[in-house]
């Protein structure tokens, strides 16, 4: 048997109202992505997206998501992301959008991705920051993303 090869998006939950973030749910959020797909793609699209698509991972704290979808219809759907707007809970329609920061071919890939760009987001608030409190908090925050990043390596390097 052949294995199916998956991408994986990793995407960045924008939302107006940071409040708002916390209704996000992983359903409600497939259900919408699916739509857009199925109004962008005609009926291939929506068949394309019922094979093998999921939404892996929501944080509505960070703000990322973590889709899962076959290697052959990747873009069918990184195509339609854009076209998401909102996402219907309990009644409510909270607007947002989605913003496509990786394709990774495992889950390692996108982790590993993501804790570069964290670490490139906060060498760039640095300069912002105003007080003083605020420089140490952003620097101890690259400090220990850095330091998890060398302790990974180094516990890699034991493992080969």
């Amino acid at each position: 048997m052949v294995r199916v090869k998956s991408r994986y998006l990793l995407c960045e939950i924008n939302i107006s109202v940071p409040s708002n973030r916390l209704l996000l749910e992983d359903r409600p959020i497939f259900s919408a992505v699916k739509d857009a797909v199925a109004s962008m793609h005609g009926d291939y699209g929506a068949a394309q997206c019922s094979i093998g698509f999921s939404v892996k991972y929501v944080n509505a704290l960070t703000g990322i998501m973590l889709i899962r979808c076959p290697k052959s219809s990747y873009r069918l759907i990184w195509s339609a992301l854009p076209f998401v707007t909102s996402v219907e809970h309990k009644g409510r329609k909270i607007p947002f959008f989605l913003n496509c920061l990786h394709v990774g071919g495992t889950i390692r890939t996108c982790q590993k991705f993501l804790v570069r760009y964290n670490t490139q987001q906060l060498h760039r608030m640095l300069p912002q920051c105003k007080t003083k409190d605020e420089k140490t908090h952003v620097r101890r925050a690259i400090l220990s993303s850095s330091t998890k990043m060398l302790k990974g390596k180094e516990q890699k390097e034991e493992r080969d």
